[in-house]
């Protein structure tokens, strides 16, 4: 199919039709992509670079869905054609959840009691259960409700841009919310089986583009309690969903006791192992040589250890910018 200035209403959003992909990544070889909140004349200027091959960026529940059924896809589509104008690839992260108190990423028609509000206050502080500083916000996904909305946004994704965006992700499982709350209904058990849910369905609806979950640890599944990092990602291979996570941190014991030593049993039954080194992993300490770690060493690490085929770069690493 041939690019095509065509459009084509989709849930209301005037959209161009794009021509597919190939997304297709070796098993042998690790692809380098830029990853960015935002992608500005910074992240275009670093596409150009050759070994780039894309750039993953995030866009919030809340501006892609800014009232019940009124899709606005605008944002990715500009993002697309840009990155398609320096020959290389677009991937989209759903942001459901956010780390700053000011910024709640779900729509607003969701703040209704039968949506448990919509999302409930997250801590990410190191004492969450001793002292719950909220910092952030989480999508109720544990109510049916709230995913059944959620739901309805990624087919309106799928069908605007299956096989036109490379992959599709969503975030991290890693939350700390207030289930003490009595309007909240939160439970370990509904996070985990609702969570699974929408990553069966990401893959179901997104047959040509890549649909990945990021791993990093579950709530009350600390170190596989309750078995579930292991039985999580057997239903990823089960299902055809793709794994990942937000921070390539090599030897970091947290997950090595969580997500890690998953990652790499399951490199060669998930249709794709990716991974992040975001702004904090850039000044973590090799603990080998005490200094930050290299390029090379978070390559080898991804590659080698993790089993990962892409690895999407903070656009402040220094060897961006050399």
């Amino acid at each position: 199919m041939k690019l095509s200035s065509t459009l084509y209403f989709v849930v209301g959003t005037l959209l161009p039709i794009f021509s597919p992909v190939q997304a297709k990544v070796s098993n042998h070889s690790l692809q380098q992509w830029l990853y960015t909140s935002d992608i500005d004349e910074e992240a275009l200027a670093l596409l150009d670079r050759p070994e780039i091959h894309g750039v993953q960026s995030l866009y919030t529940w809340k501006s892609l869905e800014p009232q019940r059924g009124q899709y606005e896809f605008s944002a990715i589509a500009n993002d697309l054609n840009s990155t398609r104008a320096k020959g290389k690839n677009l991937w989209v992260q759903i942001q459901d959840r956010s780390f700053s108190v000011e910024s709640n990423p779900v729509p607003n028609y969701l703040h209704k009691p039968i949506y448990n509000n919509g999302s409930v206050p997250q801590c990410d502080g190191d004492d969450c259960g001793g002292d719950f500083v909220v910092s952030g916000w989480a999508a109720a996904q544990w109510n049916p409700y709230v995913r059944d909305r959620f739901q309805c946004l990624l087919k309106a994704l799928a069908t605007s841009f299956d096989g036109a965006v490379f992959g599709f992700n969503l975030p991290e499982t890693s939350i700390e919310v207030q289930s003490n709350s009595t309007d909240s209904g939160y439970t370990c058990k509904g996070y985990y089986e609702g969570t699974l849910d929408n990553a069966q369905y990401a893959a179901s609806v997104f047959k040509k583009s890549y649909a990945v979950q990021y791993v990093n640890f579950w709530p009350c599944g600390w170190a596989n309690a309750r078995h579930y990092i292991s039985d999580s990602f057997h239903f990823f291979a089960e299902h055809g969903v793709g794994i990942g996570g937000p921070d390539n941190i090599p030897y970091k014991q947290t997950m090595e006791n969580n997500a890690y030593p998953y990652m790499s049993k399951y490199r060669n039954e998930v249709p794709i192992n990716v991974v992040a080194v975001q702004e904090p992993d850039l000044a973590a300490i090799n603990p080998n040589t005490s200094k930050p770690f290299t390029k090379e060493e978070f390559v080898s690490f991804a590659e080698k250890e993790l089993g990962s085929q892409i690895l999407f770069w903070a656009l402040s690493a220094a060897w961006l910018h050399q």
